[in-house]
């Protein structure tokens, strides 16, 4: 059974290892985070870590996500997509307020993320670097870093494997450079058992 994720604000759930967590975009062209801690919280998903593991920076089906103490967390096992981004850290309050000159709050995925992770009793540290599902990041010859809009579809997924106990928080992305300029919409997830 699906749940969503209101647009612009995240959600959290345990998986059990060898559960499977299934991201859905409902009506496509929308971004999302999604970070998992250990279910002890003594590691964090690391973006570091998997480009040294998997060398490369753009993941999708067969690649493992790691932690930060070198153990897998995630296998990706099936992915409509194809192109996800784990080079950005999400966004921030203070990320608005130095990029777009926001003089107010604005929801952001790292809070979105932190208050899902304390909402299962975990203290989520510092802002993360999520593995940005749909996120479509393009990496130029000098390096320069630029967005394309998500190059999902309604009803697209990408479904991970939990490679250990895991609690996971997952944050629609409020932030229209993510979403190709358009409006905050919302994402869905469903658990589903091991194969």
């Amino acid at each position: 059974m699906e749940t969503i994720i209101p647009a612009g604000r995240g959600a959290s759930v345990r998986l059990a290892r060898g559960e499977r967590l299934r991201v859905i975009d409902p009506y496509g062209g929308q971004s999302g985070d999604v970070f998992a801690l250990s279910a002890d919280g003594s590691q964090r998903l690391s973006n570091g870590r998997t480009f040294d593991y998997q060398g490369k920076i753009y993941f999708t089906t067969g690649d493992v996500l790691w932690s930060d103490r070198s153990e897998p967390m995630f296998t990706i096992i099936a992915d409509d997509v194809g192109h996800h981004d784990f080079l950005y850290a999400s966004c921030t309050a203070d990320m608005y307020r130095l990029q777009y000159a926001a003089t107010d709050v604005h929801p952001n995925c790292a809070d979105n993320l932190s208050a899902a992770l304390r909402s299962l009793g975990l203290d989520p540290g510092p802002p993360p670097t999520a593995f940005n599902v749909f996120m479509h990041v393009e990496v130029d010859q000098e390096g320069r870093l630029s967005f394309r809009s998500p190059g999902t579809r309604a009803g697209d997924s990408i479904i991970f494997q939990a490679e250990m106990d895991l609690a996971v928080a997952i944050s629609s992305c409020p932030a229209s450079t993510c979403n190709g300029g358009g409006g905050q919409q919302p994402l869905a997830f469903e658990m589903l058992p091991p194969i």
